[in-house]
């Protein structure tokens, strides 16, 4: 047990012994009269310290202002409902910190509120947490209206100034449903990961909209440019028709890398079950090859195995190929992490764990919010750069020279 900052071990004996304790319950009601005590004497002493003198000091007293009397104040606590005596002067001019004026709740219950709501607990099951534990009585109204206080924040956050370059980003959309005008809508949430000349990695932005469009990602794009981003050397995408068109529009210089794997999953759809296997494994070595140029060999070996029968996966890989095939231009270090879209995948995951209990959202705000919360969660965790990122930079100067500066 670790020892209180305030109380000895044997403090605290010395308290258990003098009050006989029986129960919690008996407990818990000790400690809400002790903590409206102390409560009482911080606001008593906020006052002692503003005056300058101690009360009945008067020979001490420098000051026109005094005490005035007390007002009553129910607090909700950790410990339920405490009635105080806020004490008052003259003048008016006490304004305490330990419970500031109008403060109603002392018991971090909407710090609680949203940490509970960035783990996708529901309305109903915070209702029930906190009147389990504190016996406080919460309504939906007053979760919405708490966790709408973070909505300034997004806005905020959304709207920050961002690097001027980013040697990778990530652009990828995940679905949610949501209500819209009494109806139950799909909804994509734009997200894009940038990774900086640090070889840090952070998310840009979200964005609510209808289902994934090109231009709806012209319009993220463009917004990232009136944020400050002025180049991105590689944009990793997958295989949404009008993409590569829309990157092109607002960073012309931009090299675009398809998504290999969903490639592989849009290839297999064509495949027969018994098939599926044998499919993939003939289309590994063409992504696993050492240079584009073996991959071509590798391309014209799996035509003439399956191009009679699945000609419509040799046709979408032809015309897909320079966009496939962008990662071969770069060391491995880099190949391994730009030919898929794994790392915005696996943080549509991580938001996915927090979601997945929500069915359905009541509106696009309501789904930001609770996403902004996990997003934040989330980059408490990103920490340090990319691996080997040293390497990967010096030879990213070496691609693009006038590009690449570095610092």
């Amino acid at each position: 047990m670790t020892q209180s900052k305030f109380w000895t071990k044997q403090d605290l004996r010395s308290f258990v012994k003098e009050h006989n304790f029986t129960s919690p319950e008996q407990i818990q009601i000790t400690l809400k009269e002790l903590f409206k005590d102390v409560l009482q004497e911080a606001l008593e002493a906020e006052l002692d310290t503003q005056l300058g003198y101690d009360r009945h000091d008067v020979k001490n007293k420098q000051t026109q202002n005094s005490r005035n009397g007390y007002t009553k104040k129910t607090v909700t606590s950790e410990y339920g409902d405490v009635e105080i005596q806020v004490p008052r002067d003259r003048l008016g001019e006490f304004n305490p910190i330990v419970v500031t004026k109008h403060q109603t709740n002392v018991t971090g219950i909407e710090d609680q509120i949203i940490a509970l709501y960035a783990k996708g607990v529901s309305t109903r099951d915070i209702q029930d947490h906190l009147e389990h534990l504190y016996g406080v009585e919460v309504s939906p109204t007053l979760i919405s209206n708490v966790t709408n206080k973070i909505v300034p924040l997004i806005k905020e956050w959304q709207n920050r100034p961002l690097q001027s370059v980013y040697t990778v980003v990530f652009l990828d959309a995940i679905h949610f449903k949501v209500k819209q005008d009494g109806h139950i809508v799909n909804k994509a949430a734009y997200m894009v990961i940038g990774i900086d000349l640090d070889g840090n990695k952070d998310v840009l932005g979200i964005w609510i909209g209808e289902n994934e469009t090109a231009k709806f990602w012209l319009s993220v794009l463009n917004e990232l440019k009136n944020r400050g981003v002025q180049d991105i050397l590689i944009t990793c995408v997958d295989n949404l028709s009008g993409f590569s068109q829309a990157i092109a529009a607002s960073f012309p210089q931009t090299e675009i890398q398809k998504c290999i794997i969903h490639q592989i999953r849009n290839s297999i759809r064509y495949v027969s079950y018994k098939d599926v296997k044998k499919v993939t494994a003939d289309l590994k070595p063409i992504y696993k090859a050492p240079t584009e140029e073996a991959a071509q060999l590798e391309m014209d070996k799996f035509e003439e195995t399956w191009g009679e029968k699945y000609p419509l996966i040799v046709k979408s890989w032809r015309q897909n190929w320079d966009e496939l095939t962008t990662f071969f231009r770069y060391p491995a270090e880099l190949r391994r992490l730009i030919y898929t879209t794994n790392m915005i995948e696996s943080y549509h995951r991580q938001l996915r764990k927090v979601t997945k209990g929500k069915s359905t959202f009541p509106t696009d705000e309501s789904l930001l919010k609770m996403l902004y919360l996990s997003t934040m969660d989330v980059l408490k965790k990103w920490t340090g750069r990319m691996q080997n990122w040293g390497q990967i930079l010096l030879q990213l100067t070496v691609y693009y020279p006038e590009r690449v500066q570095v610092r």
